[in-house]
């Protein structure tokens, strides 16, 4: 179906196809519950994933007239998401999400979303088959038990789940929610990965934000809960395994992860990472670091850019590069080369920052 509207528009996508994209995308703008945004077998696949199924219930149909009034409310939402607010409460086995508007005709839309979507996770059908969370998500509906009421402005949902790993997608997807609320398109065009979890000897960890590093316990019920607004800087000395990742970097993944597991986005806290010391060598290119520690590459670097993909400053300290030999064009890109981490440090708590070394 794609093919054949570009085809149609000289090669460009169609503007129809761009509305109906982003009307399925919306779907998960209002989902309450971790499974609210899963939506129709009738959107089965994105653009470009096979044959013959596109938006239609198959065989080149196209939705039927209940999708059709469920893409309108979904594009409603989407074109109004600045007006629409969401908190995220979590719970030792799920989350509770309340999502409202003070305009009587987006909450209205709201609610109907929410009882339309309801249906259809009663029902067993799917939506955003192209994005690898609600695959997971949707995957396990089963398992999942929602108690939806409306509110004057909206609705509340309540999603649990008895199973740990289910309870982790539906944390991961209460975030991206929120995420949908606080940006539109922008965010419901984006495919979101499933978080990992492992046993671990004090139970099982989840990865929420910093996938496979800096594993966590949730601890709804726990006082001392993560805060939006805080700053932090990780003064970080560390040594490590020339094929270890820094514990620093772990540290500040492990931080990130914390956030997610109450419900928390990485935006909530601003982190900064100075490396300097034994860890200096965290940051070399992959080059540089298999010349000096023969291994393939520097282990480091994969969990750097997801730090800085969530939003982590990572610094490393310019005296110490000098000291440890290191030439600046052995830094690897796109980590900024601080005076010295002395002064990162007075600065960020100049700024406010608590401190927070990694020796």
């Amino acid at each position: 179906m794609f093919r054949f509207m570009q085809k149609m528009n000289g090669g460009e996508e169609h503007p129809f196809t761009r509305r109906i994209t982003a009307s399925f995308a919306v779907y998960g703008l209002l989902a309450m519950a971790s499974f609210l945004l899963i939506a129709s077998e009738a959107s089965a696949q994105g653009p470009g994933r096979g044959r013959g199924r596109g938006f239609g219930a198959g065989g080149g149909r196209g939705p039927d007239a209940a999708m059709r009034a469920d893409q309108d409310v979904f594009h409603y939402l989407l074109e109004h998401h600045a007006e629409i607010r969401r908190t995220v409460k979590p719970l030792e086995d799920g989350v509770e999400t309340l999502t409202e508007s003070d305009n009587p005709q987006v909450a209205k839309r709201i609610q109907e979303h929410v009882a339309a979507m309801h249906a259809r996770v009663k029902s067993g059908q799917g939506l955003r088959f192209w994005d690898d969370l609600f695959v997971a998500l949707f995957r396990h509906h089963a398992k999942i038990e929602m108690v939806v009421k409306d509110t004057p402005k909206g609705s509340k949902v309540v999603e649990t789940s008895p199973d740990p790993t289910v309870v982790a997608l539906i944390r991961a997807h209460a975030q991206v929610v929120s995420l949908f609320v606080a940006h539109g398109f922008d965010e419901a065009h984006k495919n979101h990965a499933v978080p990992q979890a492992r046993a671990a000897a004090g139970g099982e960890l989840v990865f929420p934000i910093i996938q496979e590093q800096g594993g966590v316990r949730p601890r709804p019920n726990a006082v001392e809960q993560p805060a939006a607004g805080r700053k932090v800087i990780f003064d970080v000395t560390a040594d490590s395994k020339p094929d270890e990742p820094n514990k620093g970097l772990d540290r500040a993944a492990r931080l990130l992860n914390l956030y997610g597991s109450a419900g928390r986005e990485a935006s909530d806290i601003a982190i900064t990472v100075v490396l300097h010391g034994e860890a200096t060598k965290s940051i070399l290119n992959d080059e540089s670091y298999k010349k000096r520690f023969e291994v393939d590459q520097n282990p480091n670097l994969p969990l750097i850019g997801k730090l800085k993909a969530a939003g982590v400053e990572v610094l490393v300290c310019g005296q110490a590069l000098n000291y440890k030999g290191f030439a600046d064009n052995e830094v690897a890109d796109g980590i900024p080369i601080a005076a010295a981490a002395m002064t990162a440090v007075i600065n960020k708590q100049s700024s406010g920052y608590a401190y927070l070394p990694v020796p």
